[in-house]
């Protein structure tokens, strides 16, 4: 079948069915937006110093005895230093005030006693449950890395095996994944089992929005489908992130805050009776009868006559062949066209993917408020999923992608200009790029889901997507090189994304081309020109038509 989209055409776009199917996946996602990002809160680590035992020491000389040190121009009180506390006793005993004393002079220790936390903002978190600062201080990033780890391997795993055993059942065994695991977290003891319990978290995180985005795509068609994958789908998770600062603020003991995001998970059980598999997936495996039911079904709820026979067309046998024909992984490489596209496909996701999440992880940084900077963050998303929608409904998708990736570079280049006394400046400066990041992380799942096959489409998107978590991973880390320069990050990230530019010119065009059933379809759609090479037109041949006798 290669016209799958004319023979339901007579369902409409928007129908009874197609609402519910649209606003129940939507809905599915939005755990995905909180839960990408709990860490932000997580592994925030509140102001801290060495903890100084009173010791009958004045309130004067227990300040006294944590040093000042310069941090980016700005003198603070040591994180992970002390005066020797025997040396101060001592001059507290011979009754020196600290002001009599040079106190620069004295011998410094680590902090032996443990730390002294803020709790002006958080009432605990991971930092200060289990001191992952000063010599621990690599737990922070790690922490995320290995979450993002565990969403690269679900990822992988996820794609191919909704390829073999259906949209649906993956669906709802990753959401099923992200509710258990994130209970579980809350009574962790340690920060290993935290760790531990954190990763398999992470096999079902953003493996049930590519699943849910998959079965979307396939289950719509027309405009329907473009606003579902581009907008609506982005927009849900934009709305779930939203959730997560208001949750935050309210929760604000670490193991509180997971409960509750938590609890949510259970609303979606019911969902399994209303959500139905992809039409399109039953019929590549020879599923016809099945593929047919939920046609008709779909019928039923949009008040319309199906048709008799509605798959009548279909050669004998095609259904059976399709079935044992079994894809994996490899077919993203098995013929040139597709392996140069499936290769390009990764380096871009990778870069997008390394700046959207570089630039939210910072969101704590960006504000003395944490919850208002991540609110802003999150609600600068909308827009640029509505943008993104309005795009992608009439321009060519990689016109789109390479604009929206010189212009994210700008203002990161242009930040370290800002003046140091313009705070609000400096946000609204790095708003923007976050801005044109997230339009172009929406642009890349919906340009991607358009250039595969049916066979390998959750494949080929979940495949990029787990590419994408590589970057993820590496974001934490990429942030702590504002240790050497403070906007090294933000010079870093704009100088790839020129790169994925430039790299998004050799990839096939979408815009305007039926979704591909088949990987034929894929392998000869429109070949990709160097932009300095002149085009040629093909040579037209006349065949008369066949004697019908």
């Amino acid at each position: 079948m290669t016209d799958y989209e004319e023979k339901v055409a007579f369902l409409g776009q928007w129908g009874c069915f197609q609402y519910v199917i649209f606003f129940l996946l939507c809905a599915s996602i939005m755990p995905n937006g909180f839960g990408a990002f709990t860490l932000v809160f997580l592994t925030d680590a509140p102001p801290h110093h060495c903890t100084v035992p009173e010791a009958n020491l004045t309130e004067e000389w227990q300040k006294a005895a944590i040093p000042f040190v310069v941090v980016n121009g700005v003198e603070e009180r040591s994180y992970c230093s002390r005066y020797r506390l025997d040396v101060v006793i001592d001059l507290w005993a011979q009754g020196s005030a600290p002001g009599d004393v040079n106190l620069t002079q004295l011998q410094q220790e680590p902090c032996v006693d443990g730390w002294s936390y803020s709790t002006d903002i958080y009432q605990s978190t991971l930092v200060t449950e289990f001191d992952l600062v000063c010599h621990d201080e690599w737990k922070q990033p790690f922490t995320a890395s290995v979450f993002y780890a565990g969403v690269t391997c679900g990822s992988l795993f996820s794609g191919e095996l909704s390829d073999k055993f259906g949209r649906k059942p993956i669906l709802f065994a990753t959401m099923a994944l992200q509710t258990v695991f994130t209970f579980f977290q809350v009574y962790a003891n340690s920060w290993i089992l935290f760790t531990v319990l954190l990763f398999f978290n992470g096999l079902g995180q953003m493996s049930n929005f590519v699943a849910a985005l998959v079965l979307g795509a396939e289950i719509l068609t027309g405009h329907a489908r473009v606003m579902y994958s581009s907008l609506a789908t982005n927009s849900a998770f934009a709305v779930g992130y939203m959730i997560l600062p208001i949750f935050a603020y309210f929760l604000r003991d670490w193991r509180s805050l997971l409960l509750g995001l938590s609890l949510p998970g259970l609303a979606y059980i019911p969902m399994w009776w209303l959500i139905p598999e992809s039409p399109r997936w039953l019929f590549c495996q020879g599923k016809v009868k099945e593929a047919e039911a939920i046609i008709r079904k779909a019928a039923r709820w949009n008040k319309i006559q199906a048709p008799q026979n509605i798959f009548d067309q279909v050669p004998v046998g095609t259904a059976r062949k399709r079935r044992k024909k079994n894809y994996s992984i490899l077919d993203l490489f098995k013929t040139s066209s597709i392996r140069i596209t499936t290769l390009n496909l990764f380096l871009i996701w990778f870069i997008v993917f390394l700046g959207y999440y570089g630039l939210s992880l910072n969101t704590s940084q960006l504000h003395p408020n944490p919850y208002l900077s991540c609110f802003i963050s999150a609600l600068v998303e909308v827009p640029a999923y509505i943008s993104c929608w309005l795009i992608l409904r009439k321009c060519r998708r990689r016109a789109a992608i390479i604009t929206t990736f010189c212009l994210g570079a700008l203002p990161l280049y242009f930040i370290q200009l800002v003046p140091k006394d313009m705070p609000t400046l400096t946000l609204i400066v790095e708003m923007t790029a976050k801005f044109l990041f997230t339009a172009g992380t929406c642009f890349m799942f919906t340009y991607t889901s358009e250039l595969y096959p049916t066979p390998l489409r959750n494949s080929g998107t979940g495949t990029c997507s787990m590419i994408s978590r590589i970057g993820s991973c590496v974001a934490p880390f990429l942030l702590k090189l504002s240790v050497f320069l403070k906007f090294l990050p933000h010079i870093t990230i704009a100088s790839l994304s020129l790169f994925a530019a430039f790299v998004t010119l050799f990839i096939p065009e979408s815009f305007g081309h039926p979704l591909p059933e088949t990987m034929e379809q894929m392998a000869t759609r429109e070949k990709v020109h160097c932009p300095c090479q002149r085009r040629k037109e093909p040579t037209r041949i006349m065949v008369p038509a066949e004697d019908p006798l």
